[in-house]
């Protein structure tokens, strides 16, 4: 994905503090006091453009969700989503996701979602992508033994390496679809990309893993 840089976003996330936590490693083990409540906390890794975060916390308002993206040049679409929206369920962290364990206790994580990932194709950048096992030990250590993580992509080769990493470091396959547009799967909510490769006629694939106890 080619970003296109824009200077000024630092200065605007900086500006929305009450939207992007940015010292994210002083609510470790406190975010029921950011969210000032004790509902189930969601975090999208990789969110992009935030249309998926923003559309499930609209969706789902019994449950907090934290976006997490790297690129500031991103975030600020995201951002931008959720000032007008102006939802009190949702947070944004433009943080580095191989720092989790950094922003989050153990068990403060319930669920985990993976949305078109980079697929890193080449062999030698395995280690890269979202669902190698050194990124699950990490989803692992912020969540209940029941936690879950909820993936999709376009991608068929990353699709088929994540079940074999998911079904390698012992987590129990809860769902998988092979083309989920197509299936009775019901309440999906899409990503950008999603939108984009679903119009071309693409194959969107899903899975759910659950670590286990």
């Amino acid at each position: 994905m080619r970003l296109r840089h824009k200077p000024w976003a630092r200065e605007k996330i900086e500006a929305h503090p009450q939207y992007v936590i940015l010292q994210p490693e002083e609510q470790k083990g406190r975010w029921k006091e950011a969210f000032q409540n004790d509902h189930p906390i969601y975090i999208e890794v990789g969110t992009g453009k935030g249309q998926f975060v923003t559309e499930m916390a609209k969706a789902h308002p019994d449950v907090n969700f934290i976006g997490i993206e790297v690129y500031e040049s991103v975030m600020v679409t995201a951002l931008d989503r959720l000032i007008e929206a102006e939802l009190p369920n949702l947070k944004l962290l433009n943080v580095d996701a191989e720092n989790l364990t950094d922003y989050f206790e153990k068990g403060e994580v319930s669920r985990v979602y993976l949305n078109f990932s980079d697929p890193w194709p080449k062999k030698r950048h395995a280690k890269r992508r979202l669902t190698y096992k050194t990124f699950l030990k990490r989803y692992e250590d912020i969540m209940p033994a029941s936690g879950e993580i909820h993936f999709k992509t376009d991608n068929q080769g990353l699709f088929e390496f994540s079940l074999m990493s998911f079904s390698e470091y012992g987590m129990l396959l809860k769902f998988v679809s092979l083309d989920l547009h197509n299936s009775d799967f019901e309440g999906n909510i899409m990503t950008e990309y999603e939108e984009k490769f679903s119009a071309k006629g693409q194959r969107i694939y899903r899975a759910e893993a659950a670590f286990r106890s």
